[in-house]
């Protein structure tokens, strides 16, 4: 009987997200803009995007308590994923998160369509009123001002954009994160840094305003399998 009760106030909840913010339609944008004016494909009603990252789905919730534990976020907390995909991680942290503090940059328009149609939705996460944008230019500024991130990280993203981009990425990004306590996580590696050569990278990021604070083997506790994570900070105030 508790369950059925649960139930049906969820469905409520969500039928009440529906009609108060129109599903996603509290994007400020206009129409022309307003890249969340998606079709929801039947693939994703059959979740295939669930397959889409090479490891199980459920890894996310793995991912995001090692990010969470180890750049000590809580609710009233901010945070930006550059490249949420379709939410496998984001979905953790936009529902632990008080609303309005996730943020998120991708690019990829099926993904945009799975996060947004799909899996917001079905989870009554709409209330949460997370800001996911398209972009790959790494322009931020569309996600405001008057506030800095305690947490920026990005899986496996930095691995497919130009070392150019990666670096104009982060000189965007350091005035964003909070000082001394904010923490940028990278994955999988640095190459966009190493690739540099000698003490270049230190240079370079000291010249930012950053430092780098150290490598994480992460082991995953769901399945077989680890990833390797940098951890920088913010060191001027």
């Amino acid at each position: 009987m508790r369950l059925l009760v649960y139930d049906h106030l969820r469905k409520a909840k969500v039928c009440k997200d529906m009609i108060e913010y129109k599903g996603i339609s509290h994007y400020e944008e206009e129409e022309a803009k307003n890249h969340t004016s998606f079709p929801c494909p039947g693939e994703l009603l059959v979740e295939e995007h669930h397959s889409n990252y090479g490891e199980p789905w459920a890894g996310g919730r793995d991912v995001f308590e090692f990010l969470a534990e180890n750049s000590h976020i809580a609710p009233e907390s901010r945070v930006l994923e550059i490249g949420c995909g379709t939410l496998r991680v984001g979905l953790h942290f936009i529902q632990y998160l008080k609303p309005e503090h996730f943020h998120c940059l991708e690019r990829d328009e099926l993904s945009l369509m799975a996060a947004l149609r799909y899996e917001l939705p079905s989870h009554g996460l709409l209330q949460k009123r997370p800001l996911i944008l398209k972009g790959e230019d790494m322009d931020f500024t569309r996600f405001g001002s008057g506030f800095t991130y305690d947490l920026i990280y990005a899986s496996a993203v930095f691995l497919h954009m130009p070392d150019k981009l990666v670096w104009v990425g982060l000189e965007r990004l350091v005035d964003r994160l909070k000082p001394l306590d904010g923490r940028i996580f990278v994955s999988h590696n640095v190459k966009f840094c190493t690739r540099l050569g000698g003490d270049e990278c230190s240079r370079r990021l000291k010249s930012l305003g950053l430092e780098y604070v150290g490598k994480h083997t992460h082991d995953s506790l769901l399945f077989n399998h680890y990833e390797i994570w940098f951890e920088f900070r913010r060191f001027k105030v």
